[in-house]
């Protein structure tokens, strides 16, 4: 088993950063991996659907508040994305290499998540089975990120790390969890 813990960092910009702390954990098991993210802070500051009777898979959820992870295999081009809604919905893109030949990952019908809201914070909460998509014995590199927008409609980008002059979640070497 291999557990790691991070903490989100906003997309430095000529703004001072919104008064909101995103961290969490992150656990491989195999095939199984369940990752464990909490965005701290005065909650009505941000644009948050409430949770859907019927989530479904949805495109543009990184357009709100979106809560995402990239996972790809070690010494390979190939990633995924996965997209977690506040609102339960959700998605999941096979990319062949850098933002190239993006499909929905059809290995996976449905994602079911938990979502609490705990006052002063917000709980995301996935347990995955990896196994439709890559073996228990390759090594993945894993970026966790996440997108906030405020009541105002304006847009922070959160990531373990930001490489480029401009946010990109997609850049392979962001990729810095190592499971």
């Amino acid at each position: 088993m291999n557990e790691q813990t991070f903490s989100l960092q906003p997309f430095p910009s000529n703004e001072s950063p919104p008064n909101w702390k995103i961290s969490g954990n992150v656990v491989r098991n195999g095939n199984k991996v369940a990752i464990r993210y909490m965005l701290e802070g005065d909650l009505k500051e941000i644009t948050i659907f409430p949770p859907s009777n019927t989530p479904s898979r949805k495109h543009e959820l990184w357009k709100d508040t979106c809560f995402e992870f990239f996972v790809g295999i070690n010494n390979s081009e190939q990633y995924w994305e996965f997209n977690l809604s506040p609102a339960r919905h959700w998605n999941v893109y096979r990319l062949d290499g850098y933002r190239q030949g993006m499909q929905e990952e059809t290995a996976f019908e449905k994602l079911q998540f938990d979502v609490q809201n705990q006052g002063k914070g917000l709980a995301i909460m996935l347990d995955l089975d990896l196994g439709k998509i890559i073996s228990g014995e390759q090594a993945i590199e894993v970026g966790i990120t996440t997108v906030v927008k405020d009541r105002n409609g304006e847009v922070t980008y959160w990531a373990l790390t930001h490489l480029g002059a401009e946010a990109d979640f997609h850049l392979r070497d962001s990729f810095i969890i190592q499971l």
